[in-house]
């Protein structure tokens, strides 16, 4: 309240400054029910002895997004006097349309002694080698020609990813590879300072990696999936163009999708920035870039959340003509990076890191590629590789995942619940109802097909939430259960230990404690959900 009392001292006394009026409606009640900190309570909180970090940001890069809008990517080559330029391209996408719309935009725009160099030896769902690889490959270029001018990444969240390690490794190589990986993996080093600039054009309606500063990737030693977080990661604008995600086959389209929901969901019912166990930072530059649950990510999630259980089954069914619904899940992508970006995800996806990265043999899903990258130890084994589809590996998970955060644990011990808890209900009804609305106006109003009520929904959150998920699953055709993807009872005890180093995402789950028992019971109920 006192910082807001100074601003609004300061923007009426400016002179730049005009006003008819200003209105502002603070219910301090409201906002300290809601599980935000409020001064007098920060204030009691750090009394005893809890660092609780009261302050939240946003950092996202800049966004341009319409139709066409990859054409004017040499414009921005050009305007950042970009001479020596690096495409990063995945190989598939390299035979469609958008590869040569930035082909073409470079070669209008950018003056002609510009040097292209261009790499397309991406790994569908990176791992540490290929990453690794990437980085070889940008290191020796830089050292034998020049830093690039700029980097340009053009595919899905697996192109950006590995563009975006490329570019760190490059500018600021370390002395061992996971220098800046995320503990308890890596050191987790600072990113030292700027990169170079990188233009992210995403060719899926997913990942939203165009917005964030993270990029992810499997640990083969370890049997998980790790990453690298900064701020400074993040591209410095991203092209949304729903043309690029035309060629998309169903399936990835809907498992692209179903990652935006749970962007979504996660960062809307993640542990507030102001309880997060870390406190807060000794400098603003440490702040991680997985907050916490937060008033400014809130904004992104539940639009996205919105926009995505209502458009994504209409793109899943008709993904070339349906051009809204294209639009609409572009945008819903990126917002929801904009969400989880500032926010963070937390079991549903670290769960699905060792989902992925255990991958039973050479398991597929139709509608994606099986590609040979042209790596030597890839080429050895045939090129192939398993896959479990990122977004499926994340969905498949999370029935189970809400039942378990939705459920205080205090009504399991036939108590009160807290106002953090409450807070955490709040939330997961409210995501079961738009759910349920959703659901409501996909199949219209039957007797069979009813919204259950608000206070049933109460009652309990997990299950009502949990239960509307499997319903849009179900609907979509997405196989429930990890059962469905060749585990069984033996594979939970790896499963849950190939979670345990995702401390990143775990310990914002918004039900506390999560370790090795919680784990294994949580992976045993995935099993079938």
């Amino acid at each position: 309240p006192a910082a807001f009392r100074s601003l609004g001292t300061a923007l009426v006394s400016s002179e730049k400054l005009h006003f008819r009026k200003v209105l502002f409606k603070y219910d301090s009640h409201k906002f300290q029910k809601r599980g935000y900190l409020t001064t007098a309570n920060a204030s009691s909180s750090f009394q005893n002895g809890e660092n609780y970090d009261h302050i939240c940001e946003l950092a996202s890069s800049s966004l341009r997004f319409g139709p066409g809008s990859t054409m004017e990517v040499g414009y921005d080559l050009a305007s950042l006097k970009a001479r020596r330029i690096l495409l990063f391209v995945d190989p598939h996408v390299a035979k469609l349309p958008p590869f040569e719309n930035v082909l073409c935009s470079i070669d209008q725009h950018v003056p002609k002694s510009y040097e292209l160099d261009i790499y397309d030896q991406i790994r569908v769902e990176p791992d540490n080698e290929s990453f690794q690889h990437a980085n070889s490959y940008t290191t020796n270029q830089t050292t034998k020609h020049g830093h690039y001018d700029a980097i340009v990444a053009l595919g899905g969240g697996s192109t950006i990813d590995t563009a975006k390690a490329a570019n760190l490794y490059s500018c600021y190589p370390p002395n061992n590879f996971y220098d800046y990986v995320n503990p308890p993996l890596g050191k987790g080093l600072p990113v030292p300072g700027p990169l170079t600039p990188l233009i992210a054009i995403p060719t899926t309606a997913g990942t939203g990696s165009e917005t964030t500063g993270v990029a992810i990737f499997d640990d083969t030693p370890t049997k998980s999936k790790t990453g690298i977080a900064h701020r400074r990661l993040k591209a410095t604008l991203g092209i949304v163009d729903p043309d690029n995600i035309r060629s998309l086959t169903p399936s990835v389209a809907k498992y692209s999708g179903i990652d935006v929901l749970c962007h979504a969901m996660e960062s809307y019912t993640a542990i507030p920035y102001n309880r997060r166990p870390s406190g807060k930072p000794p400098s603003p530059i440490l702040r991680p870039a997985y907050q916490g649950s937060n008033p400014i990510s809130d904004v992104w999630s539940i639009h996205a959340l919105k926009e995505c259980t209502e458009y994504l089954p209409r793109v899943v069914e008709n993904l070339h003509s349906d051009e809204e619904a294209r639009s609409k899940m572009c945008l819903a992508a990126s917002s929801a990076g904009m969400g989880f970006g500032n926010a963070g995800v937390h079991l549903c996806h670290g769960m699905s890191y060792a989902v992925a990265s255990q991958v039973k043999g050479d398991f597929w899903v139709d509608g994606y590629q099986r590609m040979d990258c042209g790596r030597d130890n890839e080429k050895d084994s045939g090129g192939k590789h398993g896959l479990v589809p990122h977004g499926l590996s994340v969905v498949i998970n999370a029935p189970a995942v809400f039942r378990f955060t939705g459920t205080p644990m205090s009504v399991m011990n036939d108590a009160a619940m807290s106002p953090a808890e409450e807070y955490s209900m709040d939330r997961h009804v409210e995501c079961a109802t738009i759910l349920a609305n959703a659901r409501m106006k996909r199949r219209g109003s039957t007797a069979a097909n009813r919204v259950i009520s608000e206070k049933a929904m109460r009652e309990k959150p997990g299950e009502a939430l949990s239960n509307e998920l499997l319903e849009l699953m179900n609907d979509l055709n997405i196989p429930i259960g990890i059962r469905s993807l060749g585990y069984n009872e033996n594979d939970i005890e790896e499963l849950a230990k190939g979670t345990l180093p995702q401390h990143r995402v775990t310990k914002l789950s918004p039900r506390q404690p999560v370790g090795l028992e919680e784990l294994k019971i949580l992976f045993t109920e995935a099993l079938d959900n």
